[in-house]
Formats: structure tokens, sequence, C-alpha cells
């Protein structure tokens, strides 16, 4: 099994129940490394209850997805940052002058968490981005704003799977390449238009999974967790 400081998969707990999101984290305490709370658990709990799985034994990945006017960016980072969070996400497209202040933010925290800001979400395609105006592939705005996220000196980006490759080879061994839209072989797609397994994304060259409903939907989901990490030992 993959020990724990090297378990690439963060579980994303995308539930509003507190409860619910407490008996994740203790059934599946030491199969994965690291979960997400987003949107849906915060807007319900609070960072009360941020704080209180930050304190526990798995990282936490806080998954806001900040996108601002960079003083307001700023304040809120640092404020994410006093829960002593690991991972936080800011919006790319919120332009250079944003993610430096939110990095500077970050920085000047006790604990500082690694920012990581959203390229294109996995949900978009090429027929989505041009609705919105942005014109070419999503591999290209992914690109574009991922070089973006590292000259404003992020610590990573989101991305999908299709576009890990590309980003390795661009941007290098040490920027930390997050990746949402795993769907091991077999399970529902769900809301996902760029996605691939558990596998292919690592080889591709990403540093941490996110995996959600494979996962917390699945009857045993501490079993279906242990198959992900088997498949990734295997390959």
């Amino acid at each position: 099994m993959i020990a724990p400081a090297a378990n690439p998969i963060i579980c994303a707990f995308d539930t509003p129940d507190r409860g619910r999101a407490r008996a994740l984290a203790d059934q599946l305490a030491g199969v994965i490394g690291g979960i997400k709370l987003g949107l849906e658990f915060v807007t319900a709990q609070g960072t009360k209850a941020v704080r209180e799985f930050a304190e526990g034994p798995l990282p936490v990945f806080l998954d806001l997805k900040f996108h601002d006017i960079p003083n307001t960016v700023a304040k809120a980072v640092h404020s994410a940052a006093a829960l002593r969070i690991n991972l936080l996400t800011v919006h790319a497209a919120g332009g250079q002058e944003m993610l430096e202040a939110a990095r500077v933010a970050a920085q000047a925290a006790e604990e500082p968490p690694k920012i990581l800001a959203v390229t294109v979400l996995t949900s978009l395609d090429a027929t989505d981005l041009a609705a919105t105006g942005i014109l070419g592939s999503p591999l290209d705005q992914v690109c574009r704003l991922a070089s973006l996220a590292r000259d404003a000196g992020c610590d990573g980006v989101v991305c999908s799977p299709e576009e890990v490759g590309m980003l390795r080879a661009e941007l290098g061994p040490e920027f930390l390449i997050v990746v949402p839209g795993i769907r091991p072989a077999g399970t529902e797609i769900g809301n996902q238009k760029r996605f691939r397994t558990p596998s292919e994304a690592m080889h591709a060259g990403a540093d941490r999974l996110v995996i959600g409903r494979p996962i917390t939907a699945a009857p045993d989901p501490r079993a279906a967790a242990e198959a992900i990490v088997a498949e990734l030992a295997a390959g």
C-alpha cells in the first residue's frame, strides 16, 4: 500500500452534512492521503468545521476557488490560511495581480497553505468555452492560465487529466499539479467532460488526484479507495 505521506488520493467530501463528512474521514483513515472540503460543505457548516478537520490526521484541501479583486482575495486567503489547511484554490482567470496577492497573503501566514490556481473546470469543453467568448481548445486555455499562475508565484494548478502531460513538460517537475476529473474504469462520469482513470492521470505526471463520488457514493467507500490505491500500486 502507498505510504500515507506519498498517497496522492484526495477524497472530495462534497456533502453539506458534517456527520457524513466525519464518518467518511473515520472510514477512510489510513487509505487516502487527504480530504477536500468545498463550497457545499463550507456554506452549510462554516469555517469552524474546516478547522476541526484541519486539526485531524489528514491534510485538508480547501477548495473555495476565490475569484475577486486582489484586495478581497488577499483578505480571504489570509482568513483561510488561519484554518491551518494544506491547499487552497483561487481562479487563475482572476489575473496575475490577484494571483500574486493570494500568494503574498498565503506566505504571510504562520503555516502557509499552498496556493493552487484553477485553470478550466473539468465540466467544460470547447463548446462551453466558446459560449463565454474564449476561443480555442481547453488545452490552449489551460496552458495559458497555468503559465500565468507560475509567473505569479503560485505553488501549482488544478487541471483536468487531459492537460497534465503538456503542463508537466512545460512547467517542470516541481510545480504542483492537482487533478480532478478522475474516474476509475467502470464508474459513472457524472458532470465530467475531460476525465481519465487514476493510473492514466498519474502516468501523465499528476501529483494529486481528487476523487469524490467513485469513493463516497460507493457501497463500501473504504473498499473503493483501497481498490484505487491497489490500481496505482500495480501501475
